[in-house]
């Protein structure tokens, strides 16, 4: 225990680092989330109309959003990185504005087979790829299915084979199941914008600052998923393709992995474990080590996106 303490304060961002990166960090603005609709783009594979966000060129670097988020998670990382690669930002099957072919089962599995499809259409052989919560599953599958299409992986907060799903996210599933994660979750979110940054929502359980999320940021992402009974049935369906176990079986292959790795694990999250940083970095031959960001929540990529660019180069230049 107490080598894993020293382990954090040795690895940690102090908390005004901390406040230095939100301070750069994206605006919020109308106008600001009006251009990010305004750039969206769709590309047609058998799985559906991918949205997704295109920025720079150059040598591939693909970006895998959390769950309820969606591309949008990460316009901040994209606005730093696009002067070194060419960012792309898909929304996963069921989040986001993403239009589901009718049929498709959604999975970790079948996104795997969606993003191999979606980087096909755009004629991209290999990414860097830059990860966080159920994307950094999705991450781990697509590194193993696919080992020759990854130059590098940047992980943070994230499903491991031995925590996965996590003990908080069980009950969403079951509520999935039933029909009433959508309805009972989100829509009272999308309705009541402080219920959303409170304790008791989005905001409080997974962000290190709920109360710098905007109306227009609880929008882009929870607004679509509730906008229509089959949105609705499409959202419960990616909670539901969280179990069982969609990563088990991939320790070993992980293992095999020649890929450089890095870790950044926010030591807030109440969601993921702190010791699946570690198995992370076991894991992975090549990982380049833990980086442990103090008192940082889930969704802490958004809130410091200079902390992700800062390790994408480092990783990147490896």
């Amino acid at each position: 225990m107490s080598a894993l303490a020293a382990g954090m304060v040795a690895g940690c961002t102090p908390r005004r680092g901390m406040h230095d990166a939100i301070a750069s960090g994206s605006s919020d603005s109308r106008e600001s989330v009006n251009t990010w609709h305004a750039s969206r783009r769709f590309i047609g594979t058998r799985f559906g109309d991918i949205a997704y966000a295109d920025r720079g060129s150059g040598p591939a670097a693909l970006f895998l959003h959390g769950f309820p988020l969606n591309s949008f998670q990460w316009r901040g990382a994209l606005d730093r990185l696009s002067p070194h690669r060419r960012c792309i930002a898909p929304d996963s099957l069921g989040l986001g504005y993403t239009h589901v072919a009718q049929g498709v089962n959604i999975t970790p599995a079948t996104q795997v087979q969606m993003l191999t499809a979606f980087l096909d259409a755009l004629s991209i052989r290999d990414v860097d790829l830059i990860a966080s919560d159920s994307g950094g599953a999705v991450a781990q599958l697509f590194l193993t299915h696919h080992p020759d299409r990854v130059r590098t992986v940047l992980l943070t907060n994230c499903d491991v084979e031995s925590d996965c799903p996590p003990p908080a996210v069980v009950p969403v599933i079951e509520l999935a199941k039933k029909g009433r994660f959508a309805d009972e979750w989100l829509a009272p979110w999308v309705a009541d914008k402080t219920l959303a940054r409170s304790d008791k929502g989005l905001g409080g359980m997974t962000f290190t600052y709920p109360q710098r999320l905007a109306d227009e940021t609880i929008d882009m992402y929870l607004r679509p998923l509730v906008q229509s009974p089959q949105r609705k049935a499409l959202t419960n369906a990616y909670a539901v393709g969280l179990a069982p176990n969609p990563l088990a079986g991939t320790a070993s292959l992980l293992k095999q992995s020649q890929v450089p790795a890095r870790i950044i694990w926010g030591t807030g999250d109440t969601i993921f474990s702190q010791a699946d940083a570690a198995y992370l970095d076991h894991a992975l031959p090549r990982s380049q080590g833990v980086r442990r960001i103090e008192g940082a929540k889930l969704f802490f990529p958004e809130e410091f996106p200079d902390v992700i660019a800062e390790e994408a180069r480092t990783l990147w230049s490896v």
